[in-house]
């Protein structure tokens, strides 16, 4: 998800507040790890909470504290780590052109300085975990890394960031318990397919800019059919995530508990206008109330 520090070029730039108040160098920094832009770490947060609630373990704020501040730390990485890797790429670009490392505000050593140090408030998360859970949460180190270069060599690069962006989930569910791997499974599937829903909404704003630098994305490739293409991915998350639940818990009534999430997604799909240049921003960024609505479906179906 890419995002810019001009504020009049990217609109979901929120540095008016805090990050605005501080000086140039770590104002960039900030940027760079996208700490003006708390969406990214709401949509990788969200899939921890969801694997924590429906586990049937209660609140367990204290996880769920260490899981935000591992979201927010990581997903900061991911970024720093995506803007060095896509420096050429973001010049060229209107949208990324500012990027602190593609206008060369930050040289590309204290960029890989300052991915260390949010991989270390990770590794600080990561050792309060169970060793299973460490286990697969070390897994996904090698699918992140990937991830830049997938918008080089498939259309689909929101498939990956699907696989990546949720998996959060299995953390949340492997620090608690370690069986019900097939409820897991279709949860996992579910999340994915919403993250390739509303990753392909975000990507209908670089579409021109994508097309003339040679980017590959799910918005290019469904064309004009992207309405539909984000139907169907947001028609199969609720499909996947009603699996899981009655895998969980083989109870009708259980399924109820999503009807709140699948409206909201239905909302989404039918407000959707690539035409207006904010419009699809706005739906992108309504996907945080996805995520509370799930994880309080995950919550009754778990801890009922």
């Amino acid at each position: 998800m890419s995002e810019s520090a001009a504020p009049d070029i990217v609109p979901d730039s929120e540095h008016r507040g805090l990050v605005a108040r501080l000086p140039q160098l770590p104002r960039d920094l900030a940027q760079l790890a996208r700490f003006d832009r708390p969406i990214g770490w709401w949509l990788l947060f969200w899939p921890c909470v969801w694997g924590v609630w429906l586990t049937g373990a209660g609140w367990q704020w204290a996880l769920l504290g260490w899981l935000l501040l591992g979201s927010i730390a990581m997903r900061g990485a991911g970024c720093v780590y995506n803007d060095i890797v896509d420096a050429d790429l973001d010049r060229k670009v209107a949208r990324t052109a500012s990027r602190p490392v593609a206008s060369g505000r930050v040289s590309k050593k204290l960029a890989w300085g300052w991915l260390l140090a949010l991989c270390l408030i990770g590794l600080l998360v990561l050792l309060q975990l169970r060793p299973l859970a460490q286990i697969v949460a070390l897994a996904s180190l090698a699918m992140v890394a990937a991830y830049p270069f997938m918008k080089r060599i498939t259309w689909w690069p929101q498939a990956w960031l699907g696989l990546v962006f949720t998996w959060g989930l299995l953390v949340g569910w492997t620090q608690l318990r370690s069986d019900n791997l097939d409820a897991l499974a279709a949860m996992y599937a579910g999340a994915a397919l919403w993250v390739i829903g509303y990753d392909t909404i975000y990507a209908m704003q670089d579409r021109e800019d994508d097309a003339l630098v040679g980017i590959r994305s799910s918005a290019l490739r469904l064309g004009g059919q992207v309405k539909g293409g984000v139907a169907l991915f947001y028609s199969g998350a609720v499909a996947l995530w009603a699996l899981a639940f009655w895998l969980y818990r083989a109870d009708w009534v259980a399924l109820l508990a999503l009807l709140p999430a699948a409206g909201h997604l239905a909302w989404q799909v039918s407000t959707l206008d690539g035409e207006d240049g904010g419009n699809p921003l706005e739906r992108f960024r309504s996907n945080r109330w996805t995520g509370a609505l799930v994880a309080a479906a995950c919550f009754v179906v778990g801890n009922a």
